[in-house]
């Protein structure tokens, strides 16, 4: 069974000066020890200090096809009038914080007009898709998203966007969401007793520092310290998207926290799961496979690991809606 590798890198700060250093180094062979057919990237910055604003794009765009290149892949889109950079990228224009989308040429492709990128006031870091021919029939909309590290309800808000990007009347596109979250899923399981309870274990519960509001659920701080999981509450809701870990019974894990204290920013946090791969509706099936890859070289590459899932593109369903409303998936 041929199947489709899709990861996801949250890059720590990557910037083009950084070509050729041992940190550079690592991400690449840690992205290439996976060798994906297609790539989710964040945190590629540009230095606003010593870079004008009006360049901060093509600047972005360099360190993007520096980093494909090297990775054995391509980032590259259809030079157009609106996009002129030919890169599949987003920003938010006031930051110059970037994500990407990263693929292999020669296993999947971009569908002629498939990229859209979105930014502010929607997105704080930019909201970067695609629409690729994964060999599923209907095109798969992928997307690289990073979500706000400090405010909740923006986090909640990109949620909605999010759905609303992939929605249709009645049902969901066929698609994945790859992405730095920066907060706990709100993906449930059933627990030994049978009832339903989230994946993620409450990470906050013991801490006592200056930056819970950040996460925690207003009124639960100094209590049951609650973690804020709306952003993605709505997304799954009725399994409009999955959670690709607990969907393949993945054992909970961390993708962050495995930097030693004083290595990259501070991290009153400890280890959580913030990097998250969602599939919507009809693309679930298609789900057979979820690895958190822990080389010597991710670890050492980004404060972030790599998730990534495999999946079986034939099993991509296309949805339709009866009469009644409900919604039915084929194959």
């Amino acid at each position: 069974m041929r199947t489709i590798r899709i990861a996801n890198l949250n890059a720590y700060k990557l910037s083009l000066d950084a070509r050729g250093t041992v940190a550079w180094k690592d991400r690449v062979t840690a992205v290439r020890e996976i060798d994906p057919d297609v790539l989710g990237l964040q945190e590629v910055v540009v230095d606003e200090r010593t870079t004008e604003k009006r360049v901060w794009d093509a600047a972005a765009a360099a360190t993007i096809h520096a980093f494909a290149a090297d990775c054995g892949l391509t980032s590259a889109v259809d030079v157009t009038p609106g996009y002129p950079y030919g890169t599949c990228m987003a920003s938010n224009s006031d930051r110059s914080w970037y994500t990407a989308l990263l693929w292999n040429s020669q296993s999947v492709g971009v569908v002629p007009g498939g990229y859209r990128p979105y930014g502010g006031p929607d997105f704080w870091h930019g909201f970067t898709t695609a629409r690729f021919d994964l060999g599923t029939g209907e095109p798969a909309l992928v997307a690289s998203y990073h979500g706000h590290p400090i405010n909740k309800d923006a986090r909640r808000a990109e949620g909605w966007r999010i759905k609303s990007i992939y929605r249709t009347t009645g049902g969901a596109k066929p698609g994945f969401v790859l992405g730095d979250f920066n907060a706990l899923s709100a993906a449930q399981v059933p627990g030994p007793d049978g009832q339903l309870r989230y994946y993620d274990d409450e990470a906050y519960r013991d801490q006592d520092h200056d930056d819970l509001e950040y996460q925690v659920l207003e009124g639960t701080i100094g209590g049951e310290q609650l973690a804020d999981r709306r952003q993605t509450e709505y997304l799954l809701r009725r399994g409009f998207m999955v959670d690709a870990a607990p969907h393949l019974r993945v054992p909970p894990h961390a993708t962050v926290g495995h930097w030693p204290a004083g290595q990259g920013d501070p991290d009153p946090w400890g280890e959580r799961r913030i990097d998250l791969i969602l599939a919507t509706r009809p693309a679930a099936p298609s789900l057979v496979r979820y690895c958190i890859h822990r080389s010597t070289a991710a670890l050492k590459a980004a404060d972030h690991l790599i998730p990534f899932v495999d999946i079986a593109p034939l099993r991509v369903c296309q949805e339709f809606v009866n009469s009644d409303g409900s919604v039915i998936r084929n194959s």
